[in-house]
């Protein structure tokens, strides 16, 4: 075992990344995109199309309670400049919008970063490449492993539908996409893992997000469905999976006894992407 008690999992999946990272390393298996990489994955689109995976969000926008809401506030907009006689040179009056903007990171689209999930009690309090709270975690975010360190991502993306392969709109509440599943719909779609690559699961929770989240029934009535720690465990140990995604709030089902996201960011430094537009369906246009 390592400082942060990982085993031959973590060792099994670096070696087959052909990783050998030191303790002080804070962007986990993005560390195996390089240029040969990014440059093998340009390589693949044909038509020069792009797929936005991104939601809108706002104040009406789904979220986790323990989650801050978004709120855009206009700063000195053109009539309070006037009236407070705050004024540029310029004949025809110039003035402008400014707003600042009141959100949580986890909030609507977004990668998680390898210190978002801590485990251990007290003192042993850490997240990835055991990073510990005592040291490292501050009130203005994490001082190590933050997601300000990782790279940009280009890598080949896999979208596994499994909302698709089970003929549904959307997989029910608290469904378990087991390792099995994966790999039948992987069948399905006649598509191959490869070590390297960035996995979308999709559960079609996403699909409902509309405009921008504001239907809290229907999205919670769905978000729950995700996968189990045998999948997170498959596709990282067995396919060498280096970030994991879905079209929900959390990308493990819930309830579940031990947390796959624990087990994606803490022990693998597996990134997680969370909430990408449903909109996007197999078979996927050529891109």
């Amino acid at each position: 075992m390592n400082r942060a008690g990982v085993g031959d999992g973590r060792l099994a999946e670096r070696q087959r990344l052909g990783l050998d990272l030191g303790p002080e390393d804070e962007i986990g298996t993005l560390n195996a995109i390089t240029p040969a990489t990014v440059m093998a994955a340009l390589q693949l689109a044909k038509n020069g199309r792009t797929a936005d995976l991104g939601v809108m969000v706002d104040r009406r926008s789904f979220r986790w309670a323990g989650h801050a809401p978004t709120e855009v506030m206009t700063y000195r907009p053109p009539q309070g400049e006037r009236i407070a006689k705050d004024d540029v040179a310029g004949a025809n009056d110039p003035r402008w919008h400014s707003t600042p903007i009141f959100t949580c990171d986890k909030v609507g689209t977004h990668v998680d970063g390898l210190g978002h999930v801590t485990v251990g009690r007290g003192d042993d309090t850490h997240w990835y490449n055991g990073f510990r709270e005592q040291h490292h975690g501050s009130d203005f975010g994490v001082l190590k492993a933050g997601a300000k360190k990782f790279p940009p991502i280009i890598a080949r993306g896999i979208l596994i539908d499994v909302a698709a392969f089970k003929q549904v709109d959307a997989l029910p509440a608290h469904y378990e996409i087991t390792p099995e599943e994966l790999q039948q719909t992987l069948d399905w779609e006649k598509i191959e893992l490869r070590v390297g690559d960035v996995v979308l699961v999709r559960t079609g929770t996403g699909w409902f997000w509309g405009e921008t989240g504001a239907d809290y029934e229907y999205l919670a009535s769905h978000d729950t469905a995700g996968i189990t720690l045998g999948s997170a465990k498959w596709l990282v140990e067995q396919c060498g999976s280096i970030l994991v995604g879905s079209d929900t709030s959390t990308v493990e089902v819930v309830p579940y006894k031990e947390s796959a996201r624990a087990y994606l960011l803490v022990e693998q430094g597996v990134p997680l992407d969370r909430w990408q537009q449903g909109a996007w369906r197999h078979p996927l246009p050529s891109l």
